[in-house]
């Protein structure tokens, strides 16, 4: 008896359900929501940085400038032959000083220009000799090293100036909105942190640039001074063996 009831029971269940799936709508499938993709170019992003922007493509053009030509300068006063000391010990050994001269003048490198002044003044004292490669070197380092205090200097300068833009959008948003009064929008304090923040990156970039380069042009200025210095060993190592007389070429 109560088996049957449950029976009665569980198959009315089961029709209700059925009438009411029969009877709902179709449900609709849910769009996917739609993504929104913010689009740029460099232009708009230059232009809504402002005079800032102006200031920052000024430095990376003398940056850029100072790289190349410092670059090209101690990559030229690098090249020279790796025999050239033999050849000058050789020369001043058998007393052909015109030859080691003339040796000398055939490359335009610090290291043959400081040797050249060392051989004008074979015959005097050892100090005098010294003296003498000392200050050619110390106005080749100075020639070496002439720019890169402004690249230093644009290395750091140039955060610092994308920094203070951005301070500046922000007072001029906050000022924006202090006139606004009551009628606050978002957009007029979204608006100029999005400008501001575009000063920060063109430092940022062109500060990264210069320091870079900065330190890469040193090591090369370094490189270059340790080649002169151990030049100058060489040569006075040479002239402490040099005879008395010159010998005919």
């Amino acid at each position: 008896m109560l088996f049957n009831i449950l029976q009665t029971g569980a198959a009315t269940v089961a029709d209700t359900l059925t009438a009411a799936a029969q009877a709902a709508p179709a449900a609709e499938p849910v769009a996917a929501p739609q993504s929104t993709q913010l689009t740029f170019s460099l232009l708009e992003l230059f232009e809504k940085g402002g005079v800032i922007m102006w200031i920052l493509l000024a430095l990376s053009i003398v940056a850029i400038y100072i790289l190349g030509k410092k670059w090209w300068v101690l990559h030229r006063a690098s090249k020279i032959d790796n025999n050239f000391m033999n050849d000058i010990r050789d020369y001043v050994q058998n007393g052909k000083f015109k030859s080691a001269l003339s040796l000398c003048q055939q490359y335009d490198s610090p290291v043959a220009r400081m040797v050249e002044e060392g051989i004008h003044r074979i015959g005097r004292p050892m100090n005098d000799i010294q003296t003498a490669i000392e200050n050619a070197g110390n106005v080749e380092v100075g020639r070496l090293e002439k720019g890169l205090p402004v690249l230093a200097s644009i290395a750091g300068g140039a955060p610092m100036i994308g920094f203070l833009g951005t301070v500046w959008g922000m007072i001029q948003a906050f000022f924006n909105m202090s006139n606004a009064g009551n009628n606050i929008d978002i957009t007029l304090l979204s608006g100029g942190i999005y400008t501001a923040m575009i000063t920060t990156v063109g430092g940022l970039i062109v500060g990264i640039v210069a320091y870079f380069g900065y330190n890469w042009l040193t090591s090369m200025v370094s490189n270059l001074v340790n080649k002169m210095e151990s030049s100058t060993m060489d040569f006075i190592d040479i002239v402490l063996h040099e005879p008395e007389e010159e010998k005919a070429e």
